[in-house]
């Protein structure tokens, strides 16, 4: 039986929440897990006759069966007769006797024709995925206006900073800003030698003495504790703290691992009854190279930024505090979760912090700061573009789990937004939203990677651009931001870290400002 639904458990905790003696002598932690779990119960239905319950069950058990069906659907390659390309592409793509393969829109090919190919073939539009999603998208909502929700938004952004579907039109006020992009590229191979694995997380290990008095120590491992001989295991100290958990560091690339970068907890923090913590323990996965003869493992500058992110859900994980598993770390709101994270790639793309780990693995030469110049203003390269097409992303997201019956399908949406809000037109006889397997894990809240990037360049601008080893803004940034996990609302861990209530204009100022030309040069050359 499913806790979310169990009417007994439920009375016993409404009868919790409206004892005010009782309610008066909780921590505020205590109280928000209660409240959390009470909002579960709710959006699960709970309040219903025991029909209606009974739907809402089976909804969410089809709901369930659905997302993996579309996943699933989302990655399958697409076949066509061979004989329709020409012949000359036609290795770019698997051979299955008559059929040629189409498992991926090849982005990175130079050939523009693969590329054309590519896009048509694989995101042609399959009736039986197509099918999948309309039913998801109804089962959703049907679920959403059981439980007294008008559209299945307004039940996914309940407790999150955004609060409600209104969400999108501040992404759209995003849109009235126009850049170009700048021609600007480099050649990420120039910089592999000056980030090599070790040097990358002595870097790391520096910035985090700097701001917040831990340090990681390698750890030996017990026979059978890890999963594969190229795991690490990490002890993250402080300095009068002393030991606040483990990181076991799964690194290298091997055959039938995931190629995903990702973090995730073995064991969540939690206060236990003898008043001794329980230390969290997490596993950061990424798929770098190995070393080789003459080399260490070297990092593109992708990779090094990705190593930043993820250890920003590590130390996420690492300084939350709370009394309850259920609120440790990076359990949390999704719109406040990205925050740490991409927050540490503010300080993968600054000088004074690259400066002090970026040496050439054989020469010892640090990385030439023009070098560097050159990396921050690559990014720029499109950015506004990229932006858009989050936007874009964001918005459909919102109107596929807005309001129903859909007034067209989800091609035609797809087409419509795309035109309304995306530069670039709509190619005919295409469903890229078959592709969209983002639907599954961020329904109606695929906003949420904008909103955290926006909380994460307010952050970096006002607290750390001008100092990023600032110990004081440190210590304020775990006091405030990383303690509390899921156990605080989000919008109070912003203000304290701000130390002011940011406004819809300060969310889309932040977004438009990190497209400015000037600021990464003014850092790197003041």
């Amino acid at each position: 039986m499913l806790l979310n639904t169990d009417v007994e458990l439920c009375q016993s905790l409404r009868r919790l929440l409206a004892d005010e003696i009782v309610m008066r002598s909780l921590d505020p932690e205590t109280r928000r897990v209660a409240e959390l779990f009470m909002f579960d119960f709710e959006i699960s239905g709970i309040h219903l006759d025991e029909e209606k319950r009974k739907k809402a069950v089976n909804l969410n058990v089809r709901i369930l069966d659905l997302c993996n069906e579309f996943l699933i659907g989302a990655h399958l390659p697409n076949k066509i007769d061979k004989h329709v390309l020409p012949e000359h592409i036609r290795y770019n793509f698997t051979a299955e006797g008559n059929y040629l393969q189409v498992a991926g829109l090849h982005a990175d090919c130079p050939d523009d024709l693969v590329r054309e190919a590519a896009y048509k073939i694989f995101l042609y539009p399959n009736a039986e995925q197509l099918s999948r999603l309309e039913e998801l998208l109804a089962s959703r909502n049907s679920l959403a206006q059981l439980v007294g929700y008008d559209t299945f938004s307004h039940r996914a952004l309940q407790g999150t900073m955004a609060r409600n579907p209104g969400i999108r039109h501040v992404w759209k006020d995003i849109l009235r800003n126009s850049m170009h992009c700048v021609r600007y590229n480099i050649d990420p191979g120039l910089y592999c030698p000056f980030f090599s694995l070790g040097a990358c997380m002595e870097g790391l290990n520096y910035l985090f003495s700097q701001l917040l008095g831990i340090s990681l120590y390698a750890e030996q491992t017990q026979r059978g504790e890890v999963w594969s001989e190229d795991v690490r295991k990490l002890a993250v100290v402080h300095e009068t703290e002393g030991l606040l958990g483990y990181i076991y560091c799964d690194f290298f690339q091997r055959p039938d691992k995931p190629h995903q970068d990702c973090h995730f907890t073995v064991r969540g923090g939690r206060l236990r009854e003898n008043g001794e913590y329980q230390l969290p323990v997490v596993v950061l996965m990424l798929s770098l190279p190995h070393s080789t003869r003459g080399a260490p493992t070297l990092l593109s500058p992708g990779m090094m930024e990705n190593l930043f992110h993820e250890m920003g859900h590590a130390m996420h994980s690492m300084l939350g505090r709370t009394r309850y598993q259920h609120v440790t770390g990076t359990r949390c709101p999704t719109d406040f979760a990205e925050v740490p994270s991409i927050l540490m790639e503010y300080f993968a793309n600054d000088y004074r912090v690259v400066n002090q780990f970026a040496r050439h693995y054989k020469t010892g030469e640090p990385l030439p700061k023009n070098m560097v110049s050159r990396l921050c203003e690559s990014k720029k390269v499109c950015a506004a573009a990229d932006m858009q097409l989050q936007v874009f992303y964001a918005v459909l997201d919102q109107i596929y789990h807005g309001k129903h019956p859909l007034r067209k399908s989800t091609t035609e949406i797809l087409k419509e937004t795309q035109e309304k809000v995306y530069g670039l037109p709509y190619v005919p006889n295409t469903a890229w939203q078959l592709r969209f397997s983002h639907l599954v894990g961020y329904g109606a809240k695929y906003y949420s990677y904008l909103m955290s990037r926006a909380v994460a360049s307010m952050v970096w601008k006002q607290c750390f651009a001008q100092d990023p080893f600032d110990r004081a803004m440190g210590e304020r940034y775990r006091r405030e931001m990383l303690a509390h996990g899921g156990g605080k609302e989000p919008i109070l861990m912003v203000q304290g870290m701000l130390q002011k209530s940011p406004s819809v204009e300060d969310f889309v100022d932040a977004l438009v400002s990190d497209l400015d030309q000037d600021f990464e040069t003014f850092i790197m050359d003041s």
